[in-house]
């Protein structure tokens, strides 16, 4: 039961960091004329965050994500990547 927990998580990782290596990806990508449709991006989450003032101490909650055509490239390809280890 240990392991299939551990895979989950390691498999959260995987995706997660396909994520963020997509994203950089596709931020380098929107210099060259040719791979600009990798960086479309749409953004959605909380344009304002929400604040809780208690006065002794202020929270802020803010959650924004930026999904791009590359970021799901590179989490296609850290699924792919983990099914074959």
């Amino acid at each position: 039961m240990a392991t299939k927990e551990k895979n989950i998580w390691i498999l959260l990782i995987f995706i997660l960091s396909g994520l963020v290596v997509g994203g950089l990806l596709g931020e380098l990508a929107a210099k060259v004329d040719w791979l600009w449709w990798l960086s479309y991006s749409q953004s959605f989450g909380l344009d304002n965050p929400i604040v809780l003032d208690l006065s002794v101490v202020k929270i802020t909650f803010a959650l924004m994500f930026k999904i791009s055509i590359s970021s799901i490239i590179g989490m296609v390809l850290a699924i792919f990547i983990y099914k074959k280890i």
